[in-house]
Protein backbone atom coordinates (compact mmCIF):
# COMPACT_ATOMS: atom_id res chain seq x y z
CA UNK A 1 0.00 0.00 0.00
CA UNK A 2 1.69 3.15 -1.19
CA UNK A 3 1.38 6.26 1.09
CA UNK A 4 -1.07 8.17 -0.96
CA UNK A 5 -2.87 4.93 -0.36
CA UNK A 6 -2.60 5.60 3.76
CA UNK A 7 -3.46 8.95 3.35
CA UNK A 8 -6.74 8.12 1.65
CA UNK A 9 -7.57 5.70 3.63
CA UNK A 10 -7.37 7.82 7.14
CA UNK A 11 -9.37 10.73 5.15
CA UNK A 12 -11.96 8.03 4.61
CA UNK A 13 -11.71 6.82 7.98
CA UNK A 14 -11.70 10.39 9.58
CA UNK A 15 -15.01 11.01 7.44
CA UNK A 16 -16.90 8.06 8.59
CA UNK A 17 -16.20 8.48 12.08
CA UNK A 18 -17.52 12.32 11.21
CA UNK A 19 -20.73 10.75 9.38
CA UNK A 20 -21.24 8.92 12.24
CA UNK A 21 -20.86 11.42 14.91
CA UNK A 22 -23.16 13.50 12.43
CA UNK A 23 -26.05 10.73 12.33
CA UNK A 24 -25.35 10.09 16.30
CA UNK A 25 -26.31 13.68 16.84
CA UNK A 26 -29.22 13.46 14.32
CA UNK A 27 -30.94 10.20 16.04
CA UNK A 28 -30.59 12.01 19.67
CA UNK A 29 -32.39 14.93 18.49
CA UNK A 30 -34.58 13.52 17.04
CA UNK A 31 -34.78 10.72 20.23
CA UNK A 32 -35.18 14.14 22.92
CA UNK A 33 -38.00 15.53 20.33
CA UNK A 34 -40.12 12.41 21.24
CA UNK A 35 -39.17 12.46 24.98
CA UNK A 36 -40.90 14.84 27.47
CA UNK A 37 -38.70 18.10 27.94
CA UNK A 38 -37.24 16.48 31.54
CA UNK A 39 -33.66 15.79 31.43
CA UNK A 40 -33.44 13.70 34.26
CA UNK A 41 -32.96 10.56 32.81
CA UNK A 42 -30.47 11.85 30.09
CA UNK A 43 -28.12 14.46 32.14
CA UNK A 44 -25.13 12.24 31.14
CA UNK A 45 -24.52 11.74 27.65
CA UNK A 46 -21.43 9.80 26.18
CA UNK A 47 -19.86 12.01 23.20
CA UNK A 48 -18.19 10.07 20.25
CA UNK A 49 -15.20 9.68 22.80
CA UNK A 50 -16.90 8.04 25.35
CA UNK A 51 -16.58 11.10 27.69
CA UNK A 52 -19.71 12.50 30.08
CA UNK A 53 -21.41 15.26 28.59
CA UNK A 54 -23.49 17.38 30.14
CA UNK A 55 -27.54 17.91 28.18
CA UNK A 56 -28.15 21.66 27.69
CA UNK A 57 -31.80 22.91 26.70
CA UNK A 58 -31.30 24.71 23.61
CA UNK A 59 -33.33 27.80 22.44
CA UNK A 60 -35.40 27.61 19.30
CA UNK A 61 -35.20 30.75 16.88
CA UNK A 62 -37.63 29.46 14.11
CA UNK A 63 -37.70 30.37 11.31
CA UNK A 64 -35.92 33.48 10.13
CA UNK A 65 -38.09 36.52 8.38
CA UNK A 66 -38.16 36.35 5.21
CA UNK A 67 -36.12 39.60 3.69
CA UNK A 68 -38.12 42.02 1.21
CA UNK A 69 -36.96 42.67 -2.27
CA UNK A 70 -35.09 46.02 -1.64
CA UNK A 71 -33.17 44.44 1.34
CA UNK A 72 -32.20 42.03 -0.88
CA UNK A 73 -31.23 44.51 -3.24
CA UNK A 74 -29.30 46.03 -1.00
CA UNK A 75 -27.16 42.62 0.15
CA UNK A 76 -26.62 42.01 -3.32
CA UNK A 77 -24.98 45.09 -3.61
CA UNK A 78 -22.28 44.37 -0.90
CA UNK A 79 -21.92 40.32 -1.97
CA UNK A 80 -19.57 40.82 -4.58
CA UNK A 81 -16.91 42.97 -3.16
CA UNK A 82 -13.31 41.57 -2.73
CA UNK A 83 -12.20 41.05 0.30
CA UNK A 84 -8.71 39.50 1.56
CA UNK A 85 -8.47 36.35 3.71
CA UNK A 86 -5.79 35.10 5.12
CA UNK A 87 -4.51 32.47 7.88
CA UNK A 88 -1.96 33.60 10.40
CA UNK A 89 0.78 30.92 11.50
CA UNK A 90 2.36 33.55 14.14
CA UNK A 91 4.52 36.63 14.21
CA UNK A 92 8.07 37.13 15.38
CA UNK A 93 9.90 40.08 15.71
CA UNK A 94 13.78 40.95 14.52
CA UNK A 95 15.77 43.52 13.86
CA UNK A 96 16.71 44.28 9.76
CA UNK A 97 20.30 43.11 10.78
CA UNK A 98 18.75 39.88 11.24
CA UNK A 99 16.09 40.08 8.88
CA UNK A 100 18.93 40.57 5.90
CA UNK A 101 21.17 37.55 7.40
CA UNK A 102 18.10 35.37 6.28
CA UNK A 103 18.96 32.77 3.33
CA UNK A 104 17.11 29.41 2.00
CA UNK A 105 17.27 27.57 4.99
CA UNK A 106 17.22 29.50 7.67
CA UNK A 107 14.32 29.36 10.89
CA UNK A 108 12.07 31.93 12.04
CA UNK A 109 10.80 31.36 15.50
CA UNK A 110 7.31 32.04 16.08
CA UNK A 111 5.65 32.79 19.14
CA UNK A 112 3.40 30.18 18.85
CA UNK A 113 3.39 26.65 20.43
CA UNK A 114 3.06 23.99 17.38
CA UNK A 115 -0.59 22.35 17.25
CA UNK A 116 -2.16 26.17 18.58
CA UNK A 117 -4.90 27.06 16.09
CA UNK A 118 -4.53 29.49 13.33
CA UNK A 119 -5.75 32.58 12.99
CA UNK A 120 -8.15 33.57 10.30
CA UNK A 121 -7.78 37.42 9.02
CA UNK A 122 -9.86 38.77 7.01
CA UNK A 123 -8.80 42.88 5.96
CA UNK A 124 -6.44 42.30 8.68
CA UNK A 125 -9.25 41.85 11.18
CA UNK A 126 -9.37 38.44 13.30
CA UNK A 127 -12.56 36.46 12.68
CA UNK A 128 -11.87 32.90 13.18
CA UNK A 129 -9.45 30.17 14.53
CA UNK A 130 -8.58 27.29 12.29
CA UNK A 131 -6.36 24.01 11.97
CA UNK A 132 -4.42 23.13 8.94
CA UNK A 133 -6.14 20.28 7.02
CA UNK A 134 -4.70 18.71 3.36
CA UNK A 135 -7.38 17.76 1.06
CA UNK A 136 -5.84 16.18 -2.27
CA UNK A 137 -2.65 17.88 -2.08
CA UNK A 138 -3.71 21.41 -1.32
CA UNK A 139 -4.14 23.42 1.67
CA UNK A 140 -6.74 24.67 3.49
CA UNK A 141 -8.36 25.42 7.32
CA UNK A 142 -10.84 23.90 8.83
CA UNK A 143 -12.65 26.61 11.09
CA UNK A 144 -12.71 25.54 14.71
CA UNK A 145 -13.91 28.86 16.48
CA UNK A 146 -15.39 31.79 14.70
CA UNK A 147 -15.27 35.47 16.22
CA UNK A 148 -18.75 36.68 17.20
CA UNK A 149 -19.95 40.02 15.72
CA UNK A 150 -19.77 41.69 19.22
CA UNK A 151 -16.54 40.26 20.50
CA UNK A 152 -14.82 41.96 16.83
CA UNK A 153 -16.85 45.36 17.46
CA UNK A 154 -15.06 45.24 20.90
CA UNK A 155 -11.28 44.68 19.63
CA UNK A 156 -12.52 47.93 17.14
CA UNK A 157 -12.82 49.93 20.20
Amino acid sequence: MSEEDDIMAAWGAALNEQAEAEKKAAEAKAESAEEPDDHDDRSHLLNAEGADVEAVPLENFGEPAPISKEEKRRLDSILDIPVIISMEVGRSQISIRNLLQLNQGSVVELERVAGEPLDVMVNGTLIAHGEVVVVNDKFGIRLTDVISQTERIKKLK
